[in-house]
C-alpha cells in the first residue's frame, strides 16, 4: 500500500493558470509539471503509479484565498484524497479559519513559508502553531530550498528545530527530507530529535545522496519518515524506487510507505 503524503492540485477553473505560474518559477530548477494541475489528472497519474491514497496540500498565498481554498479542499475529501487545509498567517481571521478547517474534517494544515512570506520561527507564528496543536491538526511545511527564494530558506533546519522545541505538542512534518538541499544541517539540527517531528521524502529522489538519506532515516527512525512525491513536480515511482533500493527491512518500508501516514491521519 502507498499513501503519498505530499501532492498538489487546483480547482479546475484556475488549474491552467496556476500551473503555468508555478512552471515559470520551477523552470529555474528545471522542474516540469507532469499534470495539468487538476485533481482529476493528479489522481490518474498517482493511480497509474500504484498510489492508494494521497494527501492534498493546498496553499493560501493571500489572506483572501483561504476560505475558497479550504472549501475546495473539503469538496475533494473522499476515499482517495485526504486534503489538508491552509491559512495565511497574516489573515485577521486565521484562528476562526483553523477552527473551521477542523469542522470541515480536513486532515491538517499546509504552510509554505516562501510563498506566504514568513520565517518559520517568526514570533507571531508561535500562537498559530499552538492553535494547530490544540485542534490536533498536523502541520506540513515546505522546508529548505525553493526556486522562488533560492538565496533565503524560509524554513531551514536550525529554525525548524527551534519551533519544535517551543511547540513540541505540534505534529510537525518537514517536507523534502527535512530541508531541500540542506541535508547536512538536517543531520546536524533535526535528525534524531524526539517527539512528533516527521520528514517526508518528496521530490528528493534525484537530489539526495543515498548514503545520506539512509543515515537520516536510521538516525531519525523509519517510524517518523513519510513517503511523498510532490506530484506534479515528481513522479511517485521515483520516490518509491528510492526507498525500495535502500537496505531497509520490509517493516521499515511499510512504515514509510503508509503506516506512519495512517497513524498521523488517524485512518
Amino acid at each position: 500500500m502507498y499513501i503519498d503524503f505530499h501532492t498538489h492540485a487546483f480547482a479546475d477553473k484556475i488549474a491552467e493558470r496556476a500551473i503555468a505560474a508555478l512552471t515559470g518559477t520551477a523552470e529555474k530548477c528545471e522542474m516540469k509539471p507532469i499534470t495539468n494541475g487538476t485533481a482529476s489528472d493528479l489522481m490518474d497519474k498517482l493511480k497509474s503509479c500504484g498510489i492508494d491514497k494521497a494527501v492534498l496540500l493546498p496553499i493560501a498565498t493571500k489572506p483572501s484565498q483561504q476560505t475558497v481554498i479550504n472549501n475546495w479542499a473539503a469538496e475533494m475529501k473522499g476515499d482517495f484524497f485526504l486534503p489538508f487545509g491552509s491559512i495565511h498567517p497574516q489573515a485577521e481571521d486565521w484562528e476562526s479559519e483553523l477552527e473551521r478547517i477542523k469542522q470541515l474534517g480536513l486532515y491538517g494544515i499546509k504552510f509554505h513559508p516562501d510563498y506566504q512570506e514568513f520565517m518559520v520561527d517568526d514570533d507571531y507564528m508561535i500562537p498559530v502553531y499552538r492553535k494547530c496543536a490544540a485542534l490536533d491538526l498536523p502541520v506540513s511545511f515546505h522546508s529548505g530550498y525553493d526556486p522562488l527564494s533560492p538565496d533565503l530558506f524560509h524554513c531551514y533546519p536550525e529554525a525548524a528545530a527551534r519551533v519544535h522545541e517551543i511547540v513540541p505538542e505540534m505534529t510537525m512534518i518537514l517536507a523534502h527530507g527535512g530541508g531541500m538541499r540542506d541535508w547536512d544541517n538536517v543531520e546536524k539540527y533535526l535528525a534524531g530529535k524526539d517527539g512528533n517531528l516527521y520528514f517526508d521524502v518528496s521530490v528528493i529522489a534525484k537530489e539526495i545522496p543515498r548514503d545520506q538519506l539512509l543515515r537520516i532515516i536510521r538516525t531519525h527512525g523509519a517510524d517518523r519518515i513519510l513517503f511523498g512525491s510532490d506530484c506534479p513536480w515528481d513522479l511517485p515511482l521515483n520516490e518509491i524506487n528510492m526507498i525500495e533500493e535502500l537496505p531497509l527491512s520490509d517493516e521499515e518500508k511499510e512504515m514509510i510507505f503508509y503506516k506512519n501516514a495512517q497513524k498521523i491521519l488517524k485512518i
